[in-house]
């Protein structure tokens, strides 16, 4: 089926034909077509493992197809590498960063421009001249372990705009920001591509495609299953093309009042010793058994600040560990295996690296997290209980996988979010801490995630959701709280509450009624 928005005649910016990318035992790219025309802003739609990632790469140099052909403006490409493809004029942001944490935003852009782009002393005035212009402001200064998921994908971005872009590939760019740093980023890419730049749109935020792209081409099982306009498209219409009969899966869930207090945090400050992180201020907080509280807020206001504290990767002095206390337990002095022993469980919001180690087997990945579960026995690793683990996390989450010996950086980024929540959750915690369940993942997905999610909640368990995405903390949370620059909002049930309340608590208005800058929010 031709793309609609091409119009006759117009030699397109990129063409494919034909291409198709074989692993073992998958055939991760079957013959696909796709085009794409100078100033046009395209989504690339499809569930976890479609074959979308591995496409964009091909593009990108990152991975070579086995057969087919990439026409760049009109003329036939061999990319051999990424670096050939930035010469082109192609950048790309991966949903996974690529950044040097212990580097400054100046070195990172320095060291991908390369030296006849200048010193990072020299390269500060134009990053912040291009930030300013996109409005993606940035200090050249900082360093990029001291900022936000959102400000690092700033750092991307921007890194992408200072080079000659022709072709900007941007995979899941909105799941770290909030409404309104999504829509400026619309507002960004607009201007791209009104002068020009085309513009690959990964995203499973459906309401987002159909307000900013011009096109769709839809991907299912590594083939082409169509092109639409998404602004003529209904988010079911859009997720039936991507998933399927699993759209019929999404749906609203009903709210629980919960039973007794399972965590409670008391008077809880922990002054951040980083210049550039956030410091939290006197938060009280009480989560009940049965019930899902969400709490929203703009990246950088203590998020990770408070799950450090809550998992145990950052203790407190012994002197305050009733702050945090689980079951009645105080927990704040205890490092994570021994506040797992008491039940509680975590999926952070970094998957690779955090939730899992990406050169490690799925199996060695639960064994990591779940050794607990009579996996080991005399120091000695029960493999086979392990194995029988995996492949249950497997089956039970749809995990789509070559077997539990594949790598974890193997799996898309959807497939590896379903494996570690259902790693966590196969372990029947008492607690559990998830910071954005379904951050890049499609809509099956995610309402495979809701249900897993309010399964664990109805058989009695805790659950603090850590979330940027509004209508998913609405959809699933039971009361819902805002953090603002380390404090936090008290919890209201959501039926009580709405969009804009809770937007003028993510801008610190938690005892009056939100301003016109809480309502932009």
């Amino acid at each position: 089926m031709p793309n609609p928005a091409m119009p006759t005649g117009q030699i397109p910016r990129l063409q494919l034909r034909n291409i198709s990318k074989r692993y073992p035992g998958c055939l991760a790219n079957d013959a696909i077509d796709l085009c794409i025309a100078p100033g046009e802003i395209q989504a690339l739609l499809g569930e976890n493992g479609a074959g979308k990632s591995t496409l964009m790469k091909i593009i990108y140099g990152v991975i070579q197809a086995d057969s087919g052909e990439l026409i760049w403006q009109g003329q036939r490409q061999l990319m051999s590498n990424s670096a050939q493809a930035r010469r082109l004029g192609i950048g790309m942001v991966f949903q996974h960063f690529s950044l040097f944490e212990t580097l400054s935003v100046a070195q990172n852009i320095a060291l991908a421009l390369g030296p006849a782009a200048g010193t990072p002393s020299q390269l500060a005035s134009k990053i912040d001249q291009v930030s300013q212009r996109y409005g993606m402001a940035l200090e050249p200064q900082r360093l990029v372990h001291s900022l936000s998921i959102g400000e690092r994908q700033r750092v991307e971005i921007v890194r992408c705009l200072m080079q000659d872009i022709r072709l900007l590939i941007l995979d899941e760019p909105t799941s770290v920001l909030t409404p309104h740093e999504a829509q400026e980023l619309f507002v960004t890419l607009r201007r791209l591509a009104d002068e020009g730049c085309s513009i690959l749109f990964i995203s499973h935020k459906l309401a987002e495609v159909r307000a900013l792209c011009h096109s769709a081409t839809v991907l299912r099982g590594g083939r082409v299953a169509g092109h639409c306009q998404p602004a003529h498209c209904s988010d079911r219409e859009l997720a039936h093309l991507m998933v399927g009969d699993a759209a019929a899966q999404i749906t609203d869930y009903p709210k629980a009042k919960g039973g007794d207090d399972c965590l409670r945090i008391s008077g809880l400050s922990w002054h951040n010793p980083d210049p550039f992180g956030c410091s939290l201020k006197a938060i009280d907080l009480n989560l009940r058994r049965g019930e899902i509280l969400g709490i929203a807020g703009v990246a950088g206001n203590g998020q990770d600040e408070l799950l450090a504290l809550l998992s145990g990767e950052q203790c407190l002095p012994r002197s305050q560990a009733e702050r945090i206390c689980v079951a009645g337990q105080a927990i704040g002095h205890l490092r994570p295996d021994a506040r797992r022993q008491r039940g509680l469980a975590l999926v952070p919001a970094e998957r690779l690296g955090h939730g899992a180690v990406p050169e490690l087997s799925l199996e060695d990945n639960t064994l990591l997290s779940a050794f607990q579960q009579g996996l080991i026995r005399h120091g000695l690793i029960q493999r086979r209980k392990v194995r029988a683990l995996t492949e249950q996390i497997i089956q039970r989450f749809g995990v789509k996988t070559g077997d539990a010996q594949s790598p974890a950086r193997s799996l898309s980024g959807g497939n590896l979010q379903k494996f570690i929540l259902g790693r966590e959750i196969l372990q029947q915690p008492r607690l559990l801490v998830a910071a954005h369940p379904t951050w890049g993942v499609d809509v099956g997905a995610a309402a495979t995630i809701h249900q897993a999610l309010i399964a664990l909640r109805d058989a009695g368990a805790a659950i603090l959701v850590i979330s940027e995405d509004l209508d998913e903390l609405f959809q699933i949370s039971d009361r819902i709280a805002a953090l603002c620059s380390g404090r936090l909002s008290a919890p209201k049930a959501c039926a009580d509450s709405s969009l804009i309340e809770v937007g003028g608590w993510m801008a610190g208005h938690f005892d009056d009624a939100p301003s016109a800058t809480a309502l932009s929010v």
